[in-house]
């Protein structure tokens, strides 16, 4: 095997012909049509290119040492390790890589696990090819939540399974409860509109700020709560009842 070829036995560019810019990307399926697809449709993409395959989890932890993406799109539901726990372990000693969860239906609990799990977003499989694309975009650049609406609406039907206030969980909400505190009121108007699937645009049109402004509450908020992305910071609204289902 040549050194410019990963573990598939698919060739992969060098450092020094691949632009810093470009996104490197792992597909992650265990049905090689799907995975031939996605890669027809990035490989299209000047900005995009796919610096491996796997067919299932313990194979994508090997592959993204292998491979250094910098997103991973990862199928849920696979043989060996699924997706939920292929995310944990990547996120955990990965956590430059961003990952893209691929679902088939758009309320899917294991989409949702995946999320909880430190996933950046999801997407549907049926997505169109420029979706796709601007998905991977999206995610390479830090906007994590793909569809804040669609997010949203896995967050409402899976709500109910969010903790509550049990007396084993006072720490934490204690916890919580302080970083809550330490947002300042706009920071939370931002947040729960944010919660509310709001985009960046959204936000700034409705609080009548610019987007540079939004992005700079959004940053903070992030740091403040010790959220990872977008996604983190809707399911803390949600926890902590900025927002309800």
């Amino acid at each position: 095997m040549s050194e410019n070829e990963n573990e598939t036995g698919q060739s992969t560019p060098s450092a020094q012909s691949t632009p810093s810019e470009v996104i490197k990307v792992l597909l992650v399926d265990d049905q090689s049509l799907i995975r031939m697809g996605f890669r027809m449709v990035l490989e299209a993409a000047d900005d995009i290119t796919v610096v491996g395959e796997a067919a299932d989890g313990k194979t994508a932890l090997k592959m993204v040492k292998a491979t250094a993406p910098d997103v991973v799109l990862m199928d849920v539901r696979m043989p060996n390790m699924n997706g939920i726990e292929a995310t944990s372990e990547i996120i955990a000693s990965n956590p430059n890589v961003k990952v893209l969860i691929l679902t088939t239906f758009d309320l899917d609990e294991y989409a949702f696990a995946a999320l909880r799990a430190g996933a950046s977003g999801f997407l549907l499989k049926d997505a169109k090819p420029e979706e796709l694309i601007g998905a991977i975009r999206n995610v390479a650049h830090g906007d994590a939540t793909i569809s804040p609406r669609v997010t949203k609406r896995m967050l409402d039907m899976f709500a109910p399974q969010l903790p509550g206030d049990q007396d084993g969980d006072q720490d934490a909400n204690l916890v919580d409860q302080a970083l809550l505190e330490s947002l300042t009121d706009r920071e939370t108007e931002v947040l729960t509109l944010i919660a509310q699937g709001l985009t960046n645009q959204e936000i700034a049109t409705q609080l009548f700020i610019s987007m540079t402004t939004v992005k700079t509450h959004v940053g903070n908020i992030l740091n403040k709560i010790g959220a990872r992305d977008r996604v983190q910071a809707v399911i803390f609204a949600y926890e902590n009842g900025l927002v309800s289902a």
